[in-house]
């Protein structure tokens, strides 16, 4: 299997054995548990399906109840599909995976969704420059995009044009993380640099070398 279902914590600084201090980022994995197993011959592709916190609202859909009692599973709150080669036949539906699945010194691939920062300009969601002067008329023209180029010729505008717009709230992969420590008892992670994501939004974990 590929990883597991993680919640950012916040971030800190630890010591570490060179005698400096470096940014880091806990992660909490709570016990996932295997909802679903996937297989070719029966679904068309191998994956697995986990799901970690139990969703106690009572406002929860009633084909996703019967997802979970068809496999005798209590309703979880976030389910992700992860690869997974059913022929090993390792986990079993209902089987718990704690943090232990990880390893210290573990370089790992962090997902999640970036922070929402709504409409913004140029300026902050592109690193335009600006104009640049408050001189020669320059009035309430310090942050402006300037001229996009698109005169007559070829009188449209290019697809990807860097413009204003809205900026954040999009899937974001952090690579290769090293998992400076992991403590068993609290279920955290101890990653090296910064994760995508507000305070407790879901993270998925992916070991960078699998089976």
């Amino acid at each position: 299997m590929k990883g597991l279902i993680g919640k950012n914590i916040g971030m800190t600084n630890i010591y570490i054995n060179n005698g400096e201090y470096t940014a880091c980022t806990i992660v909490k994995i709570n016990t996932c548990y295997v909802i679903q197993i996937k297989t070719k011959k029966k679904d068309g592709y191998d994956s697995i399906q986990l799901g970690v916190d139990d969703n106690k609202s009572k406002k929860i859909n009633r084909s996703i109840i019967g997802h979970f009692k068809k496999y005798g599973v209590k309703p979880k709150k976030k389910l992700i599909e992860f690869k997974y080669n059913a022929k090993n036949n390792f986990f079993k539906i209902g089987k718990s995976i704690n943090v232990n699945f990880f390893k210290v010194g573990e370089l790992v691939h962090v997902k999640g969704i970036s922070k929402g920062k709504g409409f913004q300009g140029v300026v902050k969601r592109h690193n335009f420059s600006g104009v640049g002067e408050r001189s020669h008329g320059q009035h309430n023209r310090l942050r402006a995009p300037g001229s996009i180029g698109a005169g007559s010729s070829p009188s449209r505008v290019f697809k990807g044009k860097k413009m204003a717009g809205r900026m954040g709230g999009k899937n974001v992969t952090i690579k290769n993380l090293k998992i400076l420590s992991i403590d068993i008892e609290q279920k955290l992670l101890i990653l090296k640099g910064s994760v995508p994501g507000n305070k407790n939004s879901y993270l998925i974990i992916n070991k960078k070398i699998w089976n």
